[in-house]
């Protein structure tokens, strides 16, 4: 069994730094030298092998059979992003060793001037754009690595249906060759501009429209847009979110999402969560669009669609809020069971005793768990210089457990 150590090894920015004195000695005596063939034109006068990174299938069995003394080039530091990611998980790291060198982020931190400690770094190469953008809109300061379709146009696109669009935006495009460009713009200038294909896009929040106003939880009834006053009430909205057992980073569905309510506290409490809430209505599904702008609810998701219809195209969901079920409940909660990661929670909010029946027998033959809470509220109101309690329709809050499979 060949024992040769892989040496990986980064590539800076050509004209800022160079390769360290040990990498250099490493490359020297390396007998086969692979990478991109920017990477091995560095390098005129080698006089081992070199060859043009290519399938990571194939190169992987090279190098789990491999005598030789190789070096694999990449770009910056391997571990960010790079190659190594790849080969540690595949290789045993005895056989590794890595020598990183300024990646293409660090130089367009610091030729901005901007400190880039507090920063996370998103890729969407070969990730999707959505995935992509889930992440940026939870952070302050972002990086991001671009691809051909991907583009920071089509990123710019995707924030401002987001509603976060208060970004100030770095372009920086062609680092390290004679075309280096620095673009400073907003989020809606990125929609005018042609980037090159090496580019890295730096997102700095500059501002968030009206979302200093609302707390991140226990938003007023009336600052909702709703019809008749159909919404998810204040105090039901808290115990609601209570019972959904949030954790950030979690994925989470809203079927029947009517105004939004339940959806946008909860995007508050999972900043890096992801969040899709389902509604066909199209009057509800205006006020949804518009409530999920004045809250800057930027990881909350619109489908619509009339469940079960639109949930084959959801990852895998780890809550499930029920608000409305359009009278297909029991198909639904099939839909739902199927998909639901194990130690999901279901809740659903029922106002009448049928559905309350219905869901706690439908659930519990599948298997749940099922708890049930009902709400009474009596709120004051005015009566002439006296107070008075009125009291609120009783509400059902239904949360049903899966346990592990």
């Amino acid at each position: 069994m060949p024992h040769q150590k892989i040496y990986l090894v980064g590539a800076g920015i050509e004209g800022w730094e160079g390769f360290g004195s040990k990498a250099l000695e490493v490359i020297n005596e390396a007998e086969v030298l692979i990478g991109h063939r920017r990477h091995l034109d560095t390098f005129p006068e080698f006089k081992g092998k070199k060859q043009e990174l290519g399938d990571l299938s194939i190169l992987l069995e090279q190098l789990k059979n491999t005598d030789k003394r190789t070096v694999v080039l990449g770009s910056g530091d391997p571990n960010f992003f790079g190659i190594a990611r790849f080969l540690l998980r595949n290789l045993s790291k005895d056989r590794i060793e890595i020598f990183p060198n300024v990646t293409s982020v660090q130089y367009a931190f610091a030729r901005i001037k901007e400190p880039w400690d507090d920063a996370i770094f998103v890729s969407v190469h070969g990730r999707g754009l959505k995935p992509a953008v889930d992440r940026i809109v939870a952070a302050e300061k972002v990086a991001v690595l671009t691809d051909k379709i991907n583009t920071p146009a089509a990123i710019a696109r995707e924030l401002i249906e987001r509603g976060a669009e208060g970004y100030e935006a770095w372009l920086c495009e062609d680092m390290g060759t004679p075309a280096e460009k620095f673009t400073r713009t907003d989020v809606k200038g990125l929609l005018d501009i042609a980037a090159s294909e090496l580019n890295i896009l730096i997102l700095v929040k500059a501002w968030e429209p009206q979302l200093a106003q609302y707390p991140v939880m226990g938003i007023a009834d009336d600052e909702f847009a709703t019809a008749k006053k159909l919404i998810t009430k204040q105090e039901v909205r808290a115990v609601t979110l209570a019972k959904l057992r949030l954790q950030d980073d979690l994925v989470m569905w809203d079927i029947g999402a009517g105004s939004g309510s339940v959806s946008i506290e909860a995007s508050n409490l999972m900043p890096n969560g992801r969040l899709f809430a389902l509604e066909r209505n199209p009057q509800y599904v205006t006020f949804l669009r518009e409530n999920l702008k004045k809250f800057v609810a930027r990881n909350v998701v619109l489908v619509e669609a009339f469940a079960p219809e639109g949930l084959d195209e959801l990852p895998d969901p780890d809550r499930v809020f029920i608000g409305g079920s359009g009278g297909m409940l029991e198909e639904i909660i099939e839909a739902v069971d199927r998909r639901l990661k194990p130690e999901g929670v279901i809740v659903l909010n029922a106002v009448t005793l049928d559905t309350l029946t219905k869901a706690v027998e439908f659930l519990e033959d599948h298997g749940y768990l099922v708890e049930v809470a009902c709400v009474n509220v009596a709120k004051t109101r005015g009566l002439t210089e006296y107070k008075m309690f009125e009291a609120q329709n009783p509400v059902y809050i239904i949360s049903a457990w899966k346990g592990e499979e």
